[in-house]
């Protein structure tokens, strides 16, 4: 298993976990949010490779003394093996290396089921209400 910075051939790869995962928004929003995030810091996009084949992703950012992973998915197939732990891993390790003292992720309240695992890796349900407003463009 190699867990490594994304690269722009991964694109088709992570988008097709995302949709297979339940995590995809509509193509065009994914490659939006994709572009900004790599432009912001594109070391903490990371994917996991095995074979070859993209099997896993994350994506990251920092801001302050804080981070946050988001759109952590591994292909349906490959679940169960530890690429979701060794992604997690990886990118808390980049955050360690630029200073960060805080990790936050947000989960969706319609999968609870992945709770155990990120319980499992020492994270703590916090009591925050998340709220957001879209802005039209």
């Amino acid at each position: 298993m190699l867990i490594r910075p994304f690269r722009l051939g991964d694109y088709s790869a992570i988008t097709s976990i995302w949709r297979e995962t339940g995590l995809d928004k509509s193509d065009t929003e994914s490659l939006n949010d994709l572009a900004q995030q790599l432009a912001w810091d594109s070391d903490l996009v990371m994917v996991a490779e095995k074979e070859g084949k993209v099997v896993g992703v994350v994506v990251g950012t920092i801001d302050g003394a804080r981070a946050f992973f988001y759109r952590l998915a591994v292909l349906p197939s490959e679940q169960g093996n530890g690429i979701g732990r060794q992604l997690v891993e990886a990118i808390e390790k980049r955050f360690k290396q630029r200073g960060v003292n805080r990790v936050l992720i947000m989960v969706n309240q319609e999968n609870p089921e992945v709770l155990p695992f990120y319980h499992s890796l020492g994270y703590e349900l916090q009591k925050y209400v998340t709220l957001s407003k879209k802005l039209s463009s």
